[in-house]
């Protein structure tokens, strides 16, 4: 499932979306945030949150801390106290609210995780320390992917991305626990360190888990990263993962038991639950193959010992607090530069959450979010696609027949505001005291549920991919929907008592930014009913493949790190959302304020307040190692690029700050972006 994230929007005049009342609207802008001792044209960045990033320090707990992570902190408090009233009053057997309130108690009773220790883990681990034959290992290893533990390849079942209406099995690549390929192969001296912290790491839960003996550690140790690292070898780039084309090798089940003898595939989904499967996909062919040769090859206590970390390292941050220590000490501190872990009500909020997310999110909308504000989102959503539709017009590079194909796809736009029409029923999901019990029960219960809802059944659009209570937003190309959580629609992005040209810039470009991933890189090549299909002309998707590459060649030349560069590819269709978001929300900032232009204000004309605004967004402060991460395996770029990096090709930027050649971002005319 591609699904793109991020935020959403604004538009006409607040005064007429408020119903006609009219009140004193502020500019949104807090000139604390700004530093305006830097220039506009040599570091927007900077100048526009260059206040915000000194007053907001990053503490111990982060490795990044922006404006998402601010109104997510908010939503903590506010989910705490939800959670913890529940957890405080007493419960009828069975409910919904017992079992949030069981899921929380369970993180936060240290005292019993402690005394535990180790013990939730314990009989798996002796299970698989006593088999002896490959087949039974793999029935093992099977049922430990149920209950939520990392394996060589995973699968999940959603639509079919050329028969848009029912789902697929689909068959995904997996089985590296430091998630990219990149950390198993690059041979610089920062990815060099982590591997070497990652052993460590292995050998300190090994050697605590009683897999395997101080003596032979090592050897150990080594025999399983060189199996990852084979895995590795052959598993595909984030870049190649964009690829839908190449990630959709449609099948029958016959047909993949015979050309991929291998693996016991009828034994793996029955343990699974998942009978009768009809067709699948299998998304990377090659890691398929070549993960058949080494269960083949490779020697089984090799085999045992990955099964065996692939556990430990699962459940390390649900056990005693020295297991969570050491799992914190390397994800946390190496991977990510954070210097100390979050706080224990915050990891219980998170896996209450996790469990039993939408019904925490019935709880977060009923206080929160009233039903006034949905209904006005709506609106504004319809308002901004009336702008994206202007600018479809105005393209002289993409033809009419092309257009209209566009204007059928934009009309066609399922747009999903706040929270579900209807909750999520959670009446089976069975959750006690135990902190992993519960765990592997969510995830036994999950996997039942998809295979239940989804297997060789028709997509049901309703589905939401995101708690109402989450900081984010996405659009789904299979479903040609946008979705814009209740968490998101709060300041610092949507602001009941701002005007036109903050909520534009803001929330205007968040929402413009998720409906033109339906246009973008990967977007444009899904129809309006969600099938991945060729609708463009031929000369159209020249044309605009064309243009996406000045910006994949803009980000490519971006230092990141000494020695790091960004990677332009990984992140076109998120740069190309970004810069279709700025061109649609300013149109539809200056249609809606045509007729009744705002004043200059604090210093800043309405356009300049827009673009600040946009920047205050993605205002942030950043760890170094985090910045190596992201650069490696998120599609998104980072804040200072989202805004240095997208400003520089939009014409309206330069008009409003009076940029000109003289001024380091200045980007010539002919060597900007032109899409949108």
């Amino acid at each position: 499932m591609k699904i793109k994230h991020f935020l959403p929007m604004m538009v006409l005049p607040l005064i007429s979306a408020c119903g006609g009342h009219q009140t004193t609207l502020t500019t949104g802008i807090d000139l604390n945030n700004l530093d305006t001792t830097a220039s506009a044209g040599t570091d927007f960045y900077t100048y526009a949150c260059g206040g915000w990033m000194k007053s907001h320090p990053l503490t111990a707990e982060y490795s990044r801390f922006g404006s998402f992570d601010q109104l997510a902190e908010n939503n903590n408090e506010q989910l705490r106290e939800l959670i913890e009233g529940v957890a405080a009053q007493q419960n009828e057997a069975g409910s919904i609210a017992e079992k949030i309130a069981m899921m929380y108690n369970s993180v936060m009773d240290s005292v019993s995780l402690n005394k535990q220790g180790i013990e939730p883990i314990r009989k798996d681990l002796q299970s698989i320390a006593a088999c002896y034959d490959k087949d039974e290992l793999f029935r093992l290893y099977s049922s430990l992917q149920v209950k939520g533990v990392g394996g060589l390849f995973g699968f999940y079942i959603d639509a079919d991305i050329k028969d848009s209406k029912n789902n697929l099995l689909q068959i995904v690549q997996s089985g590296l626990v430091m998630g990219q390929r990149e950390y198993y192969l690059d041979s610089d001296s920062a990815t060099t360190a982590i591997r070497d912290a990652y052993k460590h790491y292995m050998a300190q839960l090994l050697t605590r888990c009683k897999v395997a003996a101080v003596e032979e550690v090592g050897a150990r140790v080594d025999a399983v990263l060189a199996f990852e690292t084979r895995l590795a070898q052959v598993s595909r780039t984030r870049t190649d993962l964009r690829d839908d084309e190449k990630n959709y090798n449609k099948m029958a089940f016959a047909e993949l038991l015979k050309d991929y003898p291998g693996i016991s595939w009828k034994q793996y989904f029955g343990v699974h639950g998942a009978n009768d499967i009809q067709q699948v996909s299998v998304g990377q062919p090659e890691v398929i193959h070549e993960i058949e040769a080494m269960w083949a090859d490779t020697d089984i206590q090799v085999l045992k010992d990955y099964i065996s970390w692939q556990l430990i390292n699962a459940a390390a941050g649900c056990l005693d607090d020295d297991m969570r220590a050491a799992s914190f000490d390397f994800f946390g501190r190496v991977m990510s530069g954070r210097q100390e872990d979050r706080p224990r009500w915050k990891r219980a909020v998170a896996a209450t959450e996790s469990a039993l997310g939408e019904a925490v999110g019935q709880l977060y909308v009923e206080k929160y979010f009233p039903a006034a504000a949905k209904e006005r989102m709506v609106q504004l959503v319809k308002n901004l696609q009336v702008a994206l539709g202007e600018r479809i017009d105005a393209q002289e590079w993409m033809s009419d027949s092309t257009k209209a194909v566009a204007h059928d796809k934009l009309n066609a736009f399922i747009v999903k505001v706040g929270y579900p029409d209807k909750w999520r029923d959670y009446s089976t999901l069975e959750i006690g005291r135990n902190y992993w019990e519960n765990m592997k029960n969510t995830s036994m219960w999950a996997v039942r549920d998809m295979i239940e809802k989804k297997l060789n059944k028709p997509v049901d659009n309703t589905v939401w991919y995101m708690t109402p209570q989450t900081v984010n937003a996405y659009y789904n190309p299979t479903t040609n929907e946008i979705c814009f959580p209740a968490g998101i629609l709060q300041p610092p992005f949507f602001d009941m008592n701002a005007d036109d040209a903050f909520n534009y810039g803001a929330i205007g470009v968040v929402i413009g930014h998720e409906m033109t991933h339906g246009f973008d890189d990967q977007g444009a090549k899904f129809d309006k009913d969600g099938n991945l299909r060729q609708w463009w002309t031929e000369e159209d998707t020249r044309r605009f493949e064309e243009r996406t590459q000045v910006m994949r060649r803009f980000f490519d030349a971006i230092e990141v790190l000494p020695g790091l560069q960004a990677n332009g590819q990984l992140t076109l269709g998120e740069n190309m959302a970004d810069h279709g978001g700025l061109q649609v929300a300013f149109q539809a900032f200056k249609n809606a304020t045509k007729d009744a232009p705002l004043p200059t204000e604090d210093g800043f004309t309405p356009e300049q307040r827009f673009f600040l605004a946009y920047a205050g967004v993605w205002a942030g402060n950043i760890r170094d190692e985090e910045i190596r991460k992201r650069t490696k395996s998120d599609p998104h770029a980072l804040g200072r690029w989202r805004v240095n990096g997208a400003l520089p090709h939009i014409d309206a930027w330069y008009d409003a700050f009076g940029i000109t050649e003289a001024d380091p971002m200045f980007v010539p005319k002919a060597e900007r972006v032109t899409i949108w």
